[in-house]
C-alpha cells in the first residue's frame, strides 16, 4: 500500500500559503512518501496550481488533486491546464476529480446539481479523449460538442482517479478511469461496497486493476486523548457529514462520523488501523494530519509528531 499525505491552503495568510505548502511537500519526498493529495478547497488555493508549485521543489514524489470539481470547468480547459501540470512536474500528477457535491456546485456556483453521474460519464469521454492528445478531441454525447485541437500531450500516462461513493460512480470509476478518491468510507465500506464494485467493472472493461485511495484522518496522542482528537475532528471536519453522498456511504460501513474513520492513539494503535484499510482493499493512504492542543505551538507540535509517525509508517504498510 502506497503511503501519501494531504497537503492544502491552510487558514491563515494567502501570501504565506504557497511557502507553506512547499515546505511541506518537500518534507513529504524527503520523508520518503509516495504521493501527496492537494484538496481542492472550494474557497481556497487551486489545486493545480498548487501541484504545478511543488513539482519546483521535488524530483519524485507523485502529485495528486483530492479532487477538482468537474462542473466548475469545461473538460476541455481541464485537460489543458491537467495537461501542462503533468509535463511541469515531470509526469508526476495523478489527476483526480469528481461531481462535487450540492453545498459546492448548486449553493455556491449557482450551477445545476443534476443527474451528477451522466454529467462526470460524459465529462469523461472528453478528458480520456484529451489524455490520448497531442491530436484532434472529437467528442459528442448527451452534455458537450468537442472538436478541439490538442497540441499538448501526456509526458507520461496521465493517471485520472474519480470521487465515486455510490454504485453508479463506482462503476464509471472502474469502466472509464484509474481508480476512486475517498473520503467518509471506513474499512467495511471499502471491503463490502468499493472494491467489488470498482473490480468488477475495471475486469468487464478489460481495465488494469483500480487504484483505491483511502482519506484517513491520523492523529498521534495519548490514549487519554483520544476522545479529543475525536472531538476535533468532528469540529474541523465534520461539515462534509451534510452531503447526502457522504451520508450514503457512511450507511455502508460502521462509521457514523469523521471522527470514527479517525486512525488516533499510539505507534500501535494507529498502525493497526492503518493496516485494517490496506486489508478492505485500499491501494494508497491520503493521511489528513489531525493536530491536537490548546494554542499554535501545540497544534504545530502535535502535526510534525504525527507526521514523523506516518514517514516511519509507511515502510511497513508497502
Amino acid at each position: 500500500m502506497r503511503t501519501g499525505v494531504m497537503i492544502g491552503p491552510e487558514r491563515g495568510d494567502s501570501a504565506r500559503k504557497a511557502a507553506r505548502m512547499l515546505d511541506d511537500v518537500a518534507w513529504a519526498e524527503a520523508a520518503g512518501l509516495d504521493t501527496v493529495w492537494v484538496p481542492q478547497i472550494p474557497t481556497d488555493f487551486d489545486a493545480l496550481t498548487a501541484v504545478t508549485l511543488m513539482g519546483t521543489r521535488t524530483t519524485r514524489i507523485e502529485l495528486g488533486t483530492a479532487v477538482v470539481p468537474l462542473q466548475a470547468q469545461h473538460p476541455i480547459a481541464l485537460a489543458r491546464q491537467a495537461l501542462s501540470a503533468h509535463a511541469a512536474t515531470g509526469g508526476r500528477l495523478a489527476l483526480g476529480v469528481g461531481p462535487s457535491h450540492h453545498w459546492v456546485i448548486r449553493d455556491m456556483l449557482g450551477l445545476p446539481y443534476e443527474k451528477p453521474a451522466g454529467l462526470t460519464r460524459d465529462y469523461l469521454d472528453v478528458l480520456n479523449a484529451a489524455r490520448a492528445a497531442p491530436g484532434p478531441v472529437d467528442v459528442e454525447n448527451p452534455t458537450f460538442n468537442v472538436h478541439n485541437p490538442l497540441d499538448i500531450g501526456p509526458v507520461t500516462p496521465l493517471p485520472v482517479l474519480v470521487a465515486a461513493l455510490g454504485p453508479v460512480m463506482l462503476r464509471l470509476a472502474g469502466e472509464r478511469a484509474d481508480g476512486t478518491v475517498l473520503w467518509m468510507a471506513d474499512e467495511r465500506a471499502i471491503a463490502d461496497h468499493v472494491v467489488p464494485r470498482i473490480t468488477k467493472a475495471a475486469e468487464a472493461a478489460g481495465r488494469p486493476a483500480p487504484r483505491i485511495v483511502a482519506g484517513v484522518p491520523v492523529c498521534l496522542c495519548e490514549p487519554s486523548r483520544v476522545d479529543e482528537a475525536r472531538e476535533r475532528a468532528n469540529r474541523i471536519l465534520g461539515e462534509a457529514e451534510i452531503s447526502p453522498n457522504y451520508q450514503r456511504l457512511l450507511e455502508q460501513g460502521e462509521a457514523r462520523d469523521i471522527g470514527d474513520l479517525c486512525a488516533v492513539g499510539d505507534e500501535k494503535a494507529i498502525l493497526s488501523r492503518l493496516r485494517r484499510f490496506a486489508d478492505a482493499g485500499a491501494t494508497d493512504l491520503s493521511v489528513r494530519l489531525l493536530p491536537i492542543g490548546d494554542n499554535r505551538e501545540e497544534l504545530i507540535a502535535s502535526k510534525h509528531r504525527t507526521r514523523e509517525l506516518i514517514a516511519t509508517l509507511a515502510a511497513e504498510l508497502r
